[in-house]
């Protein structure tokens, strides 16, 4: 189970650092839109996408979430992505990303391949 303070990052509109590990095993980090449930930490991505090609590879991440208005408050998550959701629940997720961090729906114009949305298990 994540964190109260965890979970309010995750859920407020903050950005969050995703790192995954490279073929090589170099670390290789990106800014993403961030969620949670109750449980696992969520990142929406494309299947195109290098950190998508990474965590096929090795599953193993870590998420810094830092607080827009405090950059010291923030939250950090080393686990595992240990599922992956495709299909029309990924597509309707990013939307409610975009409202949440644009206030508007994304863009489909964006979308180069499939969404998937990355479930993250905290170690």
């Amino acid at each position: 189970m994540l964190s109260e303070k965890t979970r309010e990052l995750a859920q407020g509109g903050h950005f969050a650092s995703l790192t995954t590990l490279k073929a090589d095993g170099q670390p290789c980090a990106q800014v993403m839109w961030v969620d949670s449930d109750d449980e696992y930490i969520l990142i929406n991505t494309e299947v195109h996408r290098a950190k998508y090609k990474n965590v096929q590879r090795d599953p193993r991440v870590a998420v810094l979430i830092i607080n827009k208005d405090n950059p010291y408050e923030y939250a950090e998550v080393r686990g595992t992505v240990v599922e992956e959701i495709h299909g029309p629940e990924a597509r309707a997720h990013i939307d409610t990303l975009a409202w949440r961090y644009f206030n508007r729906a994304y863009i489909p114009e964006q979308i180069q391949s499939e969404r998937v949305i990355l479930k993250i298990k905290p170690l």
